[in-house]
């Protein structure tokens, strides 16, 4: 693993909801095999639950990832530096289930602190995140214009809280940031 330091949420939040929002964030899961997936999240909200630090993430049913959380109930979500984009747009474009995303795209998955998920070496700033609590979007409760747009397939949901257990970035993450 990269040198890296451990940092408040306070000091990364900013920069983290940025790049999902503008490119995106890589999302590791791993199955109780050791088998690993990693995919673009470009959804997510950061801050306190439960007196405590949560990364909720939203996954759908048929995402190659929706079996891995569900078999372990751990995750790790890395910011990617500057560079990186089209490695965020492949892995939101190609299945875990046809190809091995960290082969194709050259990444390397780094042994992660606390969870199981590994990291991704090369990303800038680390969340690691254990399922403490998961619920099933209620489609009678989305206003029906975003059914239409975003659920045409019935494909809802599933919001997972996980307590961010360890946050930790490159010293120079500040200055690696995607434009």
């Amino acid at each position: 693993m990269a040198d890296v330091v451990d940092v408040l949420l306070e000091d990364v939040l900013v920069p983290t909801l940025n790049v999902m929002r503008k490119h995106g964030l890589l999302l590791v899961t791993i199955r109780g095999s050791g088998k690993i997936n990693v995919m673009t999240i470009g959804w997510g909200l950061i801050g306190v639950f439960w007196r405590e630090p949560y990364f909720m993430i939203a996954v759908r049913p048929s995402r190659y990832t929706y079996s891995f959380i569900e078999d372990v109930g751990e995750f790790t979500v890395n910011v990617p530096g500057r560079g990186m984009e089209h490695i965020v747009e492949g892995c939101g474009t190609f299945s875990g289930r046809e190809i091995d995303k960290f082969s194709r795209f050259n990444i390397k998955p780094a042994k992660s602190r606390i969870v199981k998920p590994p990291i991704i070496d090369e990303c800038i700033i680390h969340y690691e995140c254990s399922v403490k609590y998961k619920d099933k979007l209620d489609e009678s409760r989305i206003p029906k214009q975003i059914i239409n747009w975003i659920y045409p397939s019935n494909d809802i949901h599933t919001l997972y809280f996980g307590k961010i257990e360890a946050i930790y970035a490159k010293p120079n993450y500040k200055y690696l940031l995607p434009d």
